[in-house]
């Protein structure tokens, strides 16, 4: 029987160890180490669905504004006009006439189409933005500020048809439309935690109107963008007669509720801290303390919509608001028992990772219980709740201050947060029965 011979493989053969010859057979074994690879995480496979990345990139440019805009109007007023007050009314003004536009917007963007309806929708918002730029600027009356600045209400919620298009392109996948909503609250986190330090830095190294300019060159180019990735729209329907309105849906009035609740916790909390830091003589480091906030917020959303979420939305609802009331208390205490800016800003930090996963749940119960083909209604009636609630936390925690101290005003939040975990907790039946005579009388 012929003995084997072994010879060394050449540069150009094979990827073997070894080829062992004989007069019948050639064997080649291969002896390398194999490497096993990772499977991509949860955001790689969100935005490897065909069309999402370029969606993604035009919604976040144009919601990036959203969180410049009022600080530059402020900076802009206040610095041409001399006046806080005149500032803070226009942009309230901006703010009300929002929550009453917006879900009418919502309503025609669901009927006819994201493109034919929020194209001229930003259009309409960025002259409003531009004629305020222009009134400013060349000493116009002051009713002319408000008039402007009302009609950036028709802004559309740029937030509320991304989270559209993913329902849309996702629908019977729950995880990855869990990881979805976290992406999105992220996304929003990030957007306000950035804008208001742009907007801040544009009107000062540059001129007042600098920040209102690129926000409007932003939202109509983020706008022009995302509306034209048509193959993720989702398609425009008309409800049926006998369909119901968001706002008469089954459990969507508690959540408003909850939705107005939360909104205190973000507004006074907005108020008392720039108090705080001013009361310590650091009132620019306002900004950084509260962009750490929102960034805790931003990372904790990111890491939830990583998890698997366990249980209903509507079982984990409570447990994220009794983490966010709990968590809330650390600034109370440091703010009381220290008064210590930094100890202040690493509990918001703290405290901030729990707004996300509440949020998230919260927009996933709208999603669940909003009729079909309303969606983008329903949740910008949630995010109406929300400014709603902004409104009149930032106006208790500003009587607080003013009355008592920017410390003992972190109580605000604290007890906002309380409300909206004794909301969440109420039977079902018992919280849409008080509820909706609410919403009977808003209608």
């Amino acid at each position: 029987m012929p003995q084997p011979t072994f010879v060394r493989r050449p540069p150009q053969a094979p990827p073997v160890a070894f080829l062992a010859v004989t007069a019948d057979t050639l064997v080649a074994a291969d002896f390398r180490p194999r490497t096993r690879r990772r499977p991509p995480g949860p955001y790689r496979r969100l935005l490897a669905t065909p069309g999402a990345r370029a969606f993604t990139i035009g919604n976040l440019m144009a919601r990036l504004p959203m969180g410049m805009f009022s600080v530059s109007a402020v900076v802009m007023i206040a610095g041409t006009r001399g006046s806080y007050a005149l500032a803070g009314a226009v942009t309230a003004t901006g703010l009300a006439a929002t929550a009453l536009v917006a879900p009418w917007t919502a309503r025609l963007v669901d009927r006819h189409g994201q493109a034919r309806v929020a194209v001229p929708a930003t259009l309409i918002a960025a002259l409003g933005s531009l004629a305020l730029l222009l009134c400013v600027r060349h000493g116009a009356p002051a009713w002319t500020l408000f008039a402007s600045y009302a009609a950036t209400a028709t802004t559309p919620n740029t937030g509320g048809m991304a989270r559209a298009r993913w329902n849309h392109l996702l629908k019977g996948d729950a995880d990855a439309l869990h990881t979805a909503n976290s992406f999105e609250q992220a996304a929003d986190e990030l957007c306000f935690m950035l804008g208001p330090v742009l907007a801040a830095f544009l009107c000062t190294a540059l001129f007042p109107q600098a920040g209102t300019l690129v926000g409007v060159v932003l939202l109509v180019s983020g706008m022009l963008l995302f509306t034209a990735q048509r193959s993720t729209e989702p398609p425009a329907t008309r409800p049926r007669p006998s369909a119901k309105a968001p706002l008469r849906a089954p459990g969507i009035p508690p959540l408003l509720v909850v939705c107005l609740a939360m909104g205190g916790v973000f507004g006074a909390m907005e108020v008392v801290t720039i108090a705080f830091a001013d009361a310590q003589g650091h009132r620019a480091a306002a900004g950084v303390v509260l962009a750490l906030q929102a960034a805790g917020s931003c990372a904790a959303g990111l890491l939830y919509g990583a998890m698997k979420p366990a249980g209903p939305a509507e079982h984990r609802l409570p447990w994220c608001v009794a983490a966010m009331t709990a968590l809330l208390t650390l600034p109370l205490l440091a703010a009381s028992l220290t008064g210590s800016l930094p100890l202040l800003a690493l509990t918001l930090l703290i405290a901030g990772m729990a707004t996300a996963p509440t949020m998230v749940t919260a927009m996933t119960l709208v999603q669940q219980r909003t009729p079909e083909g309303r969606l983008n209604e329903g949740m910008t009636l949630a995010v109406t709740g929300l400014l709603g609630g902004i409104a009149c936390g930032s106006a208790a925690g500003g009587w607080t201050v003013e009355h008592t101290s920017a410390a003992a005003a972190y109580g605000i939040p604290v007890t906002a947060a309380a409300l909206a975990l004794m909301l969440t907790l109420l039977p079902p039946r018992r919280a849409t029965a008080r509820v909706t005579r609410d919403a009977a009388a808003f209608r």
